[in-house]
């Protein structure tokens, strides 16, 4: 069978290469190595105003998406409110972007995959809201230890959920890095996983979609983890079906 190909949205910034500083488009490689180990090909698609007003042409040629996670805060305005002290610099561009695709691959039946950042997104995109900086609300930042560093706890997922097919299991240790997460839930989406530190929801899915899952950790940065190829799955799985 023709290997499927899977698009990894990605951030668009400042970086050092070499002796030059460059303004370019990037990911973190353990995306692309995630799909590649699930059998794979990954590409990175970069913010596009025309795909953003017409994503179906962008999305036929896809077999599954994942919205990554980045340094970038989903903009407060996408959801009625100002911005945080905390809240990070923005995309104004990908959030339009990756709001366009998962929209357009809820009505297309193209699995899409929402970690961290995407996750909050994918919400968003649903009409829900976000908690703009977690330690306001928690009072503590256990979700993210250290910076530049992984924090480790679990995650308490429903049975029979999407979610709980993706991860085979229904407490999942996991990776995490983030100071916002969601507060109101979009419209259609069902919370079916939640912290075990704090019950701050951590999986999000759409039953009606073929496969639309959000999680709120870092299942690419753990070759353990099942959930990218979950993904990978579902986008094999409708390719069988098309053809």
């Amino acid at each position: 069978m023709t290997r499927i190909t899977i698009a990894i949205t990605c951030s668009v910034g400042d970086i050092r290469s070499g002796d030059w500083d460059e303004h370019a488009a990037f990911s973190p490689i353990a995306y692309v190595r995630a799909v590649q180990r699930a059998g794979a090909r990954a590409i990175l698609l970069v913010a596009d105003d025309e795909d953003a007003e017409h994503p179906q042409q962008l999305l036929q040629t896809l077999d599954g998406v994942i919205l990554s996670g980045g340094g970038s805060d989903v903009a407060p305005r996408r959801y009625g409110q100002d911005p945080h002290p905390a809240t990070a610099a923005e995309e104004p561009g990908r959030d339009a972007f990756e709001m366009a695709l998962a929209r357009c691959a809820k009505e297309n039946d193209i699995p899409l995959l929402g970690i961290c950042r995407g996750m909050q997104l994918l919400n968003v995109a649903y009409g829900g809201t976000l908690h703009q900086h977690l330690p306001d609300v928690l009072q503590h930042d256990d979700h993210r230890v250290l910076p530049a560093a992984f924090a480790h706890h679990e995650v308490r997922i429903e049975p029979g959920s999407l979610a709980a097919a993706a991860t085979g299991r229904l407490v999942e240790t996991v990776l995490s890095h983030h100071h916002q997460g969601p507060a109101e839930i979009g419209a259609d989406l069902r919370v079916t996983g939640r912290s075990a530190l704090d019950d701050i929801v951590e999986a999000i899915e759409d039953p009606g979609a073929c496969f639309l899952l959000g999680v709120l950790w870092h299942p690419e940065e753990d070759e353990r983890s099942r959930v990218v190829g979950a993904l990978v799955d579902a986008a094999r799985e409708r390719r069988r079906a098309v053809r």
